[in-house]
């Protein structure tokens, strides 16, 4: 599969905002809403994550015992497993019990044609078995409302949950007006509901064959879980002589009570309901007999509930048949991979989708591969249709982290698109240009790596080299032909506002004031003058942006620690490895991430405090370390790292006075945008805590994401992306007098959109310069 040009992604991802983006963000920011109110309304939620959690990976530990173990409990029951070793072993095994059925007791309808109907399942789009039935000779309807108004229509599902999210209630009617011509057009949502019902439950009654998923697979028992919000599925499972429910092998979990956590949590992590319409156990084949559609009012226990005699007139002894088909296709595999197996932990609920700003734009059409979407998406695509698959979309992960949130069993997505990135990366053709860019970059990355993510990966040498020739370096990359080139060779697009490098870095300007000993003494004299006694001292980590560009933010650090009693060091320190996590080069990362702990671990032992301003670095150090370092390694930076904002806080608590900072008269409005990751930390609270005990009204935006994430906006494919989402942020705060912001990206966003200055808020805080 060849990958699109960057003009070709940009195209397609245009198209898509303008022709799904409406509609699919209207419908997954609602459940995404939902989910906030419900998750907040949950006191147990933490531990009913953890507990769901835990129990997934043990399941997944055990998965070839709990498949022994389901297939005895399944065969007990009279039912049979098959396991599939693909979607080619899957298809025709289904497809071979569908005509053992017919050949056996004929064809239940008036047509010829044998019919089977099915409820949703992600699993069957997975190996693309309506395909293979219908080569087949076989008839197939989907009953899910969605999924039928997709087969109507010859679409293809736009989000795991909610497949036909990227359609309005208007166009749904327009397609069933034009295929069906009812006597009177459809317009309302009843009147198209109560058409499908009609439509769909004919089919089920004359259905040969039902298919069903399953949310949920209890080993012990061969129980099946189905939780949906329709009723279609059950009726799929149990109306229809032969039940077939097909499962990926991580749908097994040990025991009936293990279900509890999983049964709790998908709805209000789908769609933010307390728990679904239907939620449906079954332990086929049941004994129970289909009903007689011709016969309703007849007892259903009248000659026929027992497996002693025939169901039914078709002359079949002792009930229904049921076929439990547990599909492997890659997925035995993940189990062996320990950067792709918690992929196999998700249980499909759609809420890293719903979380997702850039999903809301583009829908699972451009957020998506083969069959899924959404953040997790990488994961499965890369597990079971191949690297290439996830290639297409992978980078449309911005790493924001909100995804992680939002999952019930707390999966680090942002990482696994994050290993997948660099397994791209490693696959790429080595250009003969290669060996050029290996000798001028610091990285330990392969040839082959895209040169705009290259570039953007060592974005920390890009910036020493462009503040040591400012402003010239300034004057050159904004002429036009530079523009042109840096768009051409490395994808930079030319209507993105380029950084204003500074001459003077934060580090120079803090050796020029003096350094650590001038700046003990300033601590010294505001701490005699308010009578703190605040015994602490910081090192102020210079990320690359507030290093090489925005400067006065890590001035207004620097003097705002100092006024609240506070001495500071400003060491020239190594990057964080952030940048390079963001490219998909973890071999940079990880060797960004033991200099920087080695720098720090000094200071660390001196009795500092490491204080970080930019979120996302500091988020590097709190969350992705951990995969970086050794666990007593990483465990000591973090403990002994805090953001900016939330440092300032804890000296409040302690004491310090908030009056000799910037204060406001309590009723000054300020609009405080959280950047994404730091509020994965929980880092939000006390900043807006900090703002508001320092006299500022503070409203804060309740967007996921500006949608510049770093380097993501700069990149021309993904450019119009970027300000569709960004907007939507911008009009939350454009009444405001005054807008804050906590990331780089962030503040550089706003200021696009809002044609005026954001600032970080602790330049909100800070004193005048001394």
């Amino acid at each position: 599969m060849a990958q699109r040009s960057r003009s070709e992604e940009a195209d397609r991802i245009r198209h898509l905002l303008e022709t799904e983006g409406e509609a699919v963000h209207a419908q997954a920011s609602v459940s995404n809403a939902r989910r906030y109110r419900t998750y907040g309304e949950t006191d147990d939620l933490e531990s009913l994550r953890t507990e769901a959690r835990s129990i997934k990976e043990g399941a997944i530990d055990r998965l070839p015992d709990l498949i022994d173990t389901v297939r005895e409990a399944v065969e007990a029951n009279g039912g049979t497993v098959y396991v599939a070793d693909d979607a080619a072993d899957a298809n025709a095994y289904v497809s071979d019990v569908v005509d053992t059925q017919i050949s056996e007791y004929g064809v239940a309808g008036d047509d010829e044609t044998p019919s089977v109907v099915k409820s949703k399942s992600m699993t069957t789009e997975e190996i693309d078995l309506n395909d293979a039935l219908e080569a087949n000779n076989i008839d197939v309807t989907e009953t899910d409302l969605g999924e039928w108004v997709l087969q109507v229509a010859d679409d293809t599902p736009s989000h795991i949950v909610g497949p036909a999210m990227h359609l309005s209630r208007a166009e749904i009617a327009e397609l069933f007006n034009d295929q069906f011509d009812p006597d009177e057009p459809f317009e309302t949502a009843e009147e198209l509901t109560r058409f499908a019902r009609g439509h769909l439950g004919e089919r089920i009654r004359e259905a040969d064959v039902g298919i069903t998923g399953a949310n949920f697979v209890v080993a012990d028992s061969g129980t099946i879980t189905l939780v949906t919000n329709e009723g279609n599925a059950r009726k799929c499972a149990v109306t229809p002589d032969t039940h077939v429910a097909i499962a990926g092998v991580e749908k097994l979990i040990p025991t009936l009570a293990d279900l509890e956590p999983f049964v709790d949590l998908i709805a209000k992590s789908a769609t933010g309901q307390p728990i679904s319409q239907y939620v449906t156990m079954l332990s086929p084949p049941t004994d129970s007999p289909t009903l007689d559609f011709d016969a309703p009012a007849a007892s259903i226990t009248d000659g026929g509930g027992s497996t002693d005699e025939p169901a039914g007139d078709d002359g079949r002894e002792g009930g229904r048949d049921f076929h439990l088909v547990l599909l492997d296709n890659g997925r035995l595999d993940m189990r062996e991979d320990d950067q792709l197996r918690e992929t196999l932990y998700c249980i499909r609920c759609g809420a890293c989708s719903n979380s997702c700003a850039n999903f809301h734009a583009v829908g699972g059409h451009g957020f998506g591969g083969e069959t899924y979407s959404g953040g997790i998406a990488t994961g499965w695509e890369a597990g079971v249709h191949g690297q290439e698959s996830a290639a297409e979309f992978n980078d449309l992960c911005t790493g924001c982290s909100r995804c992680v949130d939002a999952c019930p069993v707390k999966i680090d997505i942002p990482w696994i698109n994050t290993v997948v990135r660099d397994r791209i990366n490693a696959s790429g053709d080595y250009a003969a240009s290669d060996f050029l860019v290996d000798g001028l970059t610091p990285d330990l990355e392969p040839g082959g790596i895209d040169r705009g993510k290259r570039f953007f990966g060592n974005i920390g040498t890009v910036a020493k080299a462009a503040s040591a020739t400012a402003p010239v370096s300034n004057w050159l990359a904004n002429a036009e032909p530079v523009r042109a080139l840096l768009e051409r060779m490395l994808g930079i697009d030319r209507r993105r506002d380029l950084p204003s490098f500074r001459r003077t870095s934060l580090v120079d300007w803090f050796r020029s004031r003096g350094g650590s000993d001038a700046s003990r003494r300033r601590a010294k004299r505001a701490a005699i003058r308010s009578e703190a006694a605040i015994d602490r001292e910081v090192v102020l980590y210079p990320d690359v942006y507030t290093n090489y560009v925005d400067t006065n933010r890590g001035r207004a650090a620097v003097r705002t620690l100092e006024a609240l009693g506070v001495p500071v060091r400003v060491p020239d320190l190594p990057e964080s490895g952030r940048a390079a996590l963001s490219q998909g080069m973890i071999s940079t990362a990880d060797r960004q991430a033991s200099r920087l702990h080695a720098a720090l671990v000094e200071e660390i032992d001196a009795g500092r405090d490491v204080v970080v301003i930019e979120p996302s670095d500091l988020a590097a150090i709190h969350r992705e370390y951990e995969r970086l370092l050794p666990e007593e390694s990483f465990e000591r930076l973090r403990t002994n790292s805090y953001e900016i904002c939330e440092y300032v806080y804890g000296l409040l608590e302690n004491g310090a006075d908030p009056d000799i900072l910037s204060t406001g008269d309590g009723e000054e409005q300020v609009a405080y945008h959280s950047h994404c990751q730091q509020r994965t930390l929980d880092l939000e609270a006390p900043t807006v805590a900090v703002l508001e005990r320092c006299g500022y009204a503070t409203e804060t935006s309740a967007a996921e994401c500006c949608g510049m994430a770093g380097s993501f906006g700069y990149k021309r494919e993904y450019y119009e992306l970027s300000i569709d989402v960004g907007e939507r942020l911008a009009s939350q705060v454009e009444d405001a007098p005054t807008v804050v912001a906590s990331g780089t990206s962030c503040g550089d966003q706003l200021e696009t959109l809002l044609e005026r200055d954001v600032s970080h808020p602790v330049e909100l805080l800070a004193p005048t310069d001394t």
